[in-house]
This record gives C-alpha cells, structure tokens and sequence, in this order.
C-alpha cells in the first residue's frame, strides 16, 4: 500500500527536496496535498508530475493564475488560508510541514490534530508553540520527526538512549557567509552579501538567518522544546565543513556525533521512512578527503542572537512568539536595507524589552490565538524600533 503524503511548503527547498526523494521511488508514495505562495509555475510543473488530489496557494489572488495552469487535468485547486488549513485536515499517514515562517504554525497543529505523522521542518512551530504542539501530539497520538538536519541528528543519536542520561547537546553551525568577517566589517554588508551559503542550498531568508546566526538561535530553542532539556545542557559551536551536525554527550562521559554530508535529503529521507531507513541517493563521506574537522566557539558577543535565545529558553511562555516576530520583521526591514546586518538583533532586543515591559511574554500560550497576538503585538512594535 503507497504512504500517502501531503507537503506543506512544496515549492521551497525543503519541500522541492521532499518531492525529489518521491520522485526517485514514486511506487511508494502517493500525494495528498501540495501546497506553496507565490511560485506558481512550479507549483504547476509538480501538480502535473504527481497528480495530487488538491493543490493550494496561499495567496487567493493567484487562484486564476493556478487553476489556469492546471486547466483540463482534473486536479482541484483552491487559495488562502483556510483551503491550506483544510488541506491540513486532509487524511494523511505522513505530513512535511515546511511553510516558512509562523504561517506554517496552524497548519502544523492542523497536522497533528489528525493523528498522523509530522515531519517538522517549520522552526516557527516549536519556538512559538513548543508545548502546545507536543501535547497536541500526546493526545491525537501522532508522531512528530524534526527534518532540520540539527535536530533529526539528535533525533537519530537518542535512538534506544534514556533522555535522563544526556549531560550535553551541542548543535553546529556553519557560521554561514560571513564568518571570517570582523564585526566592524559586519556592519556595512548587504542583502545580496548575505544570501550566498558556503555550504548548503537554501532560501533567501534562511541563508540570511544563517549569515546573522539567528538560524542557529531559532534551532537551540527548537532542541530545548523538542527535547525538553534544560538550556543549560545546550550548546552551539562553529563546525565550517558543516558534516558534523549534532553531538549528544552521555553521563558515562560517552559522545555519539551524527555525520553526513551538507544535504537535507538526508534529513527528509530519514523522517520520510521513519521509523525505517531506505537506500537515498546522497553522497557518502570520504574521510580521506576530508581530512579534518574544525571547531571554533560561537561567540555570543560577536553573535546576539544566540544570547537572546537563551534569555528566550530562560524565560519560556511567549517570548519565543515575540523572538520569532521579531525577528522576521528585523530580517524584512535588513531586506529592504532601512536597517543594517547588525541591526537586525538590535531590534529583536529591544522589542523584547518593551514586550517584557508591557508584561505581554509570560503568560503559557494555552491555543493558538494566544500566539498569534502576541506575535501581532511583537511586529507592530518591532516595525516602530528606531536603531
């Protein structure tokens, strides 16, 4: 019998890598859902490849756009918000959730509601609703499998292991397109500076997020909440050849570390066929090659974005919908240069300052809404911050 899957996000890297893996074993699968923004053309060229029962944009004034595209193929087509979330609802063995964004929250919670098995790719979905999501999770039974090549590592590395065990996890980062930079330098860089990564293929925002290490900052509160371990055991180290992605340290004083190469089809093909593994056509290491690992500290002087993670793993409750918010809105506003590379966690700061002030974050988000005003209330003020 084929799995039946639906991806949330397809026209993006992760869900173009998803659909990838699909395409090299199509006998296996059959797709549900395919859903994306803006990208209609290729969200047009993948409905015609693999026949999904509904495709979504999430822009309505785009529907005649797609429906145009998919015209005499007996593919249904619907736009907006509510046609992704009643996507969500679609019956489905397995889930990629890989909208960009706190956008892809609802349909993550949507996902899990139905019983089935998430693969989380969405960071916004544990930062802003870590506990929520999971104990959504607990009670409709489904499994959720982290596709961030970080954290399936730890995934992968606590198989069979007793959580209670583990004294340390440390994630690595690139250090992305600017880590031999000084931070004087750091100051005048630009959008189109920022957007090439050394090592992996991603998005526009990502690789940016990568460059300003807030990439890094979202995926140390994503182990705190998936993993439900205290910030204090997590750490973030510079890894530049990037084929290390987690270690996970033991009390016994053991270390198990989690290799392969700089593509995320690794990570997807794992939580694709969860809880098997199946042949993927990636590259193998070839330690004769690599001849070495470098490790450099994470410095969260030069780095504040990771320094403001840890106050929002200190803090709990709604500081990570306001980090998040923040964040996004600080990155927009780098995008359109009104702000400089290193003003970005300036603002991510300050927000939380007056949010802390205004007594708004620390409050347990007990449902979405609860969320999503206080991500509403983060960029507004966000949008304000003079830096």
């Amino acid at each position: 019998m084929k799995k039946r899957i639906s991806i949330f996000g397809s026209t993006g890297s992760i869900g173009q890598n998803t659909l990838d893996l699909v395409r090299c074993d199509k006998n296996s699968f059959e797709i549900v859902a395919l859903t994306g923004g803006k990208n209609i053309e290729q969200l047009v060229k993948d409905a015609i490849e693999f026949c999904p029962e509904i495709v979504v944009t999430a822009y309505p004034e785009l529907l005649h756009e797609l429906r145009a595209g998919l015209e005499g193929l007996n593919i249904p087509a619907a736009a907006g918000d509510a046609a992704v979330l009643e996507a969500a609802e679609r019956p489905a063995d397995w889930i990629m959730s890989a909208i960009v964004g706190v956008a892809g929250l609802a349909p993550s919670l949507r996902a899990v509601a139905q019983g089935t098995v998430l693969a989380l790719a969405n960071k916004e979905s544990l930062v802003t609703a870590g506990p929520l999501l999971l104990q959504m999770a607990a009670e409709s039974e489904a499994k959720v499998v982290p596709v961030d090549s970080e954290h399936s590592a730890i995934f992968q590395a606590l198989l069979g292991e007793d959580i209670s065990t583990v004294e340390r996890i440390i994630i690595t980062a690139s250090g992305g397109a600017f880590r031999d930079l000084s931070k004087s330098e750091l100051e005048f860089v630009t959008p189109a500076q920022a957007q090439t990564h050394p090592n992996w293929s991603m998005g526009q925002r990502i690789t940016i997020d990568s460059a300003s290490m807030f990439n890094k900052a979202m995926e140390l509160i994503e182990t705190k909440e998936f993993f439900r371990i205290s910030e204090k055991k997590i750490e973030a180290i510079i890894h530049p050849e990037s084929l290390m992605h987690a270690i996970v340290g033991f009390n016994d004083g053991g270390m198990m570390a989690h290799l392969g190469p700089p593509d995320m089809r690794h990570s997807i093909g794992f939580a694709l066929n969860y809880p098997k593994r199946k042949n993927i056509n990636v590259a193998r290491l070839d330690f004769k090659t690599i001849k070495k690992f470098t490790f450099l500290e994470a410095d969260e002087v030069r780095y504040p974005a990771l320094r403001l993670a840890r106050e929002v793993m200190r803090r709990g409750g709604l500081w990570g919908s306001g980090f998040n918010a923040a964040k996004e809105v600080a990155l927009d506003r780098f995008l359109t240069q009104e702000i400089g590379f290193l003003d970005m966690a300036k603002v991510v700061e300050l927000t939380l300052d007056k949010l802390d002030n205004l007594g708004i974050l620390n409050n347990q988000p007990k449902q979405l809404g609860d969320i999503l005003n206080a991500d509403d209330e983060a960029r507004q003020i966000s949008r304000a911050i003079n830096v």
